[in-house]
This record gives structure tokens, sequence and C-alpha cells, in this order.
């Protein structure tokens, strides 16, 4: 029996990563440029999480250091590991005038972290669909959006940020992407999907658990029965 009670536990530890992946994206579905985590499994059932990037909703906020961004590319923030990458653009200034993230790490433009200073930023700040800053009329900073070919390379950080585990060189310019300011991009998770799986995987998981007692049965029968006198 032990090829038969193989089956169904390999069976039912896939089934419970995929509901670890589906209870993550639905505690994160209120989290800001958010991406949901898929599940697949290698030849060898080896379990691998795959981002799902697509395009969140645009929620339009008012807030003069919120920017939202539409298609292929992430901010660039400057942390004290390195420079990691987000969708999250609720943005804020420091004390010193520097926007930064929630987490006050430097938000990057082109030419380093961005400083705003003015009597009136809330009124004069204009950022166009290029990512380009203007106070009162005068250019100050270029948001730095990049992107890379190969997005299976970017994994989760902490602080809803990303890391490349490739070389730095492989960015590239965001040309196509569009930042919408005084907007946040909302999480892509979709709740009722995720509820759907998480329902249909636990249906699959209760199915392996009671194969793997039936055969933990016959098994306990055969070692008991088998071979008794009558």
């Amino acid at each position: 029996m032990i090829l038969e009670m193989t089956r169904p536990v390999q069976g039912g530890l896939r089934q419970e990563r995929k509901l670890e992946a589906v209870s993550n994206n639905l505690a994160n579905a209120d989290t800001t440029g958010f991406k949901k985590d898929t599940l697949s499994f290698d030849k060898q059932f080896k379990a691998q999480i795959n981002k799902d990037f697509s395009q969140g909703n645009i929620l339009t906020t008012g807030n003069p250091f919120d920017f939202a961004l539409s298609g292929k590319g992430f901010f660039k923030v400057d942390t004290v590991e390195g420079i990691k990458y987000t969708r999250n653009g609720n943005f804020s200034l420091d004390s010193s005038g520097i926007l930064v993230d929630q987490n006050g790490n430097f938000v990057m433009g082109q030419a380093g972290a961005i400083a705003i200073d003015g009597d009136n930023i809330v009124r004069d700040l204009v950022v166009n669909q290029a990512g380009e800053i203007s106070l009162a009329g005068d250019l100050i900073a270029t948001l730095d959006i990049v992107t890379f070919e190969d997005l299976r390379k970017m994994e989760r950080d902490r602080g809803n940020l990303l890391s490349y585990k490739g070389n730095t060189t492989d960015e590239i310019q965001a040309d196509n992407a569009i930042v919408q300011h005084k907007a946040i991009e909302k999480s892509n998770v979709k709740v009722v999907e995720e509820m759907v799986r998480m329902i249909d995987y636990h249906r699959m998981f209760e199915t392996f658990t009671k194969s793997m007692m039936t055969f933990d049965e016959i098994d306990s029968k055969a070692i008991n029965d088998v071979g008794k006198l009558r």
C-alpha cells in the first residue's frame, strides 16, 4: 500500500501549497500595488511560485503624492539593502522634503532622490504621464520607472517591495508606462475568483485526506487480521 499512499500524500501537499498562495492573495486584496501569486509544479512536482503582473484597477485619491502606473514598469526605491522595486505609488515627503515610500525609503528619480520644496506644493505640484514632476511650472525631477525582459526573476520582498534576482544592468526604461497623478493602483487580486479557488483546493485537499485515511485503515486491517487462524 506504500505506493497507493504516496499519491494522495503528494496530492495533498500540492493542494496545501495552493491554499497557502490563495490565502496570501486574499490577505493582500487591499494592499496597494500588490501582484497576486499563482502556483505551478514542474515534472518533479516541485512548486514554482509565479507572479501575475496584470494591471490592477486605478483609484483616484486626490493626494498630490500618490502615483499610479498603467502598463509595464516599476518605481525604484533606495533601501538599506539596495535598490528595490514596487508598484505601490502611495508616497509622501519626509522631514527634509524628500519623496519617500511608506517605509521611509527614497523614491528614485532619473537623477537620484527627489527633493520637493516650495510654499504651495499641494497646489503647484504637477506630474505628467511621462513621470515628469513640475512645481510651479518648473521641471524638478523625472520618476525613474523601469522594467525587465524577464519578470520571472522578480521576487517578493518585505513591505510590498520586489527584488530582482539578476543583474541590475538588465534594467530598461519603461517607456510605455503611464503615470497617473493623484491616484494609486489597487491590488490585482479578484476576491471572488480567489474564494472560488480556495473552495476548490480545500475540497481536493479533503479528498486526498480521506484517501489517505482509507489506505491507512486497509493497512491496519491487513496487519491485524491477515494471517490470523480461524
